[in-house]
């Protein structure tokens, strides 16, 4: 079903949900030390109700909203470049500007705000997605997760050396070089919590200059570790959009079917892992590892089972308030997602409130909960007064290469 403006509400309202879900996850980046991430312990023990919250956002939402974001740019990327050719312009040539002023904006989020920025990866990512576009549904399904399980199978290649090496530890009879390598790893784990946490609880100008001196080529650092899950997903949501999964041309019968078993076959394997994980205390290399590439599968799964699900209940929920603030979100995801960065950077760093470090997981809950509300409260309000969300607005003039109507 398509809502005003020609635009896509399926597309929308999933955007609005992984925008609003993403920020569960990226908040441990915001207010804790980067090994809060892969425990409720980490880097100190957290209590009963911190392990609950810890649980709640890593089964319901870590990974997950990484692959439906990304999956959504793929669908996103095919559809700006099918309209501006159904006007007869060069759908491809403004795709690839609109990539390099994408990326530009990821570096300036990751040089004045973020450490975390998804944009520059996305712009490498889509720009090689768009010369496989024209490619059928099946192949670049098939090519999507042959080139997933190839970058699964790297990281594994990565991993498997340490997680052994912690399992020995954790039984008793690592070998004194195992041994030897663990405490490293650990000591090089906690000192990364120290120096990080130490940076953005110092002042804003320090933090830039160290970004832009000493660590200038993160960016490009996440694309290499990345970019085999990120475009495998990008294409993945291409061939769904050709496909027709998000305007409505697929049977509910089938989109109930992916539904189901994808919540429910990725859910099983995410439980199954943070009940083993719970009951070993969580041991660090193993949760990096599943994080970050074990349980992909999983997370995919999961992110098209939440897709099919909000597929199906698209047309109800649109004409519902929830719905509406929703898919409003959804439009804004772009100004949404730095606009919380700024937020968040202005609550936990030191520029700001200086919050980093001094709240518990569960405190950290609350401050999505209230930055979802916000969220959903001002993409209605500026939506009825505009046409675009801010940076909806001066990335689509960029690329335009001319200033666009706002205001409605």
């Amino acid at each position: 079903m398509r809502s005003g403006e020609d635009r896509i509400a399926a597309l929308d309202l999933i955007r609005g949900v992984a925008v609003l879900g993403i920020l569960a996850v990226n908040i441990y980046s915001f207010a804790a030390a980067p090994s809060a991430l892969y425990s409720p312990d980490l880097p100190t023990p957290g209590s009963a109700a911190d392990r609950w919250a810890w649980l709640g956002v890593f089964v319901l939402f870590e990974g997950k909203m990484r692959a439906l974001f990304s999956v959504l740019f793929g669908a996103s990327l095919i559809l700006f470049v099918e309209r501006a050719e159904a006007n007869g312009r060069d759908g491809e040539q403004l795709q690839l500007r609109r990539l390099g002023w994408l990326a530009l904006f990821g570096y300036l989020h990751y040089l004045l705000l973020w450490d975390g920025d998804i944009l520059f990866l996305y712009a490498i990512a889509g720009g090689i997605a768009l010369f496989l576009r024209h490619a059928p549904p099946l192949a670049l399904v098939a090519s999507a997760l042959f080139l997933f399980s190839i970058w699964q199978a790297w990281g594994w290649s990565m991993w498997h050396q340490p997680i052994a090496a912690e399992q020995a530890v954790a039984a008793g009879n690592a070998r004194p070089a195992q041994l030897k390598a663990h405490q490293e790893a650990i000591a090089a784990y906690r000192k990364t919590d120290a120096e990080e946490l130490a940076r953005v609880q110092g002042s804003g100008g320090a933090l830039v200059a160290y970004k832009g001196l000493s660590d200038p080529l993160r960016p490009l650092r996440i694309v290499f570790y990345a970019l085999g899950e990120t475009l495998s997903l990008v294409l993945i949501g291409i061939a769904l959009f050709k496909a027709g999964f998000f305007t409505g041309n697929w049977q509910r019968r089938w989109l109930g079917g992916i539904a189901v078993g994808g919540i429910g076959l990725g859910g099983a394997a995410t439980v199954r892992l943070a009940r083993w994980a719970e009951g070993a205390a969580y041991p660090e290399v193993a949760m990096r590892f599943a994080i970050n590439y074990g349980l992909s599968f999983a997370h995919l799964a999961m992110a098209l089972g939440y897709a099919a699900m909000l597929v199906l209940a698209a047309r109800r929920l649109a004409a519902s308030q929830i719905g509406k603030s929703l898919i409003a979100a959804g439009r804004m995801a772009f100004s949404n997602y730095l606009g919380t960065s700024l937020l968040m950077c202005g609550l936990f760093y030191g520029w700001g409130l200086g919050l980093s470090g001094h709240l518990s997981i569960a405190a950290q809950l609350g401050v999505v909960l209230a930055a979802w509300a916000l969220m959903l409260l001002s993409s209605r309000l500026w939506l009825a007064q505009f046409r675009q969300g801010p940076l909806e607005w001066l990335w689509r003039s960029l690329t335009e290469k001319r200033q666009l109507l706002l205001r409605r």
